[in-house]
């Protein structure tokens, strides 16, 4: 004897509409969503040693300073471009070899800046820890009128 079974349900989770619901959720997070601007830089401030007065000179090296607007001389020369850097440094290590350089930058300048000058001196062949840093104090009013 037979009898008639009654069909099973499929048992299983239904995708089809679970896709659509994912599908209109992605679709309000996309439109609802609201892009803040890049806020400005985080001002890092570079940190300072007190210079400690000598009389005798160790050793004689050109400056490499940057100001707190970005401008970049090497010795008394002005270096138009940052990008532009490595090349004057590679001149200046074949007209002068042996000389050292020394970085003297502007306490209030852009760390991005600065990251820019050391990598010009690193695609110039020249280590960054063979070049020290002195950072400029801004000038008071007082100290320019002297």
């Amino acid at each position: 004897m037979r009898f008639d079974r009654p069909a099973r349900a499929a048992r299983g989770v239904p995708i089809v509409p679970m896709i659509d619901i994912l599908f209109i959720v992605l679709i309000f997070l996309i439109v609802s969503t609201t892009f803040k601007k890049p806020r400005s830089i985080l001002p890092i401030e570079l940190p300072t040693v007190n210079e400690i007065a000598s009389t005798e000179v160790v050793d004689d090296r050109s400056i490499l300073a940057v100001d707190k607007d970005g401008k970049i001389t090497l010795d008394s020369l002005v270096v138009p471009d940052a990008q532009l850097l490595d090349a004057y440094l590679k001149a200046f290590l074949k007209e002068n070899p042996g000389r050292k350089l020394e970085l003297e930058a502007d306490k209030q300048i852009p760390l991005e800046k600065l990251l820019q000058v050391w990598d010009a001196l690193t695609r110039a062949g020249i280590p960054i820890k063979e070049v020290p840093a002195r950072i400029r104090l801004p000038q008071s009013p007082a100290d320019s009128s002297r």
